[in-house]
């Protein structure tokens, strides 16, 4: 659950944006929206295997190149 409480001299805008904030890394409409519906079991796996192979390749990027360079 998510709360934001006023501090002194804070506007009404700051205090939604502190809100919003923090809801979106609480990740509740992520969820939700994930709990709506159904989904087969065979339906999750895969979905699960798909979000395992993005993260390989995002790993896989994040591995600096190195340039060799000789001296003659």
């Amino acid at each position: 659950m998510v709360f934001v409480t006023k501090r002194k001299g804070e506007t009404k805008d700051s205090m939604f944006r502190k809100f919003t904030r923090s809801f979106i890394d609480e990740e509740i409409v992520d969820t939700l929206r994930k709990k709506m519906f159904y989904k087969k079991p065979s339906l999750k796996r895969k979905d699960e295997l798909k979000e395992k192979a993005k993260e390989r390749s995002r790993k896989r990027r994040k591995i600096p190149f190195k340039k060799v360079f000789k001296r003659i």
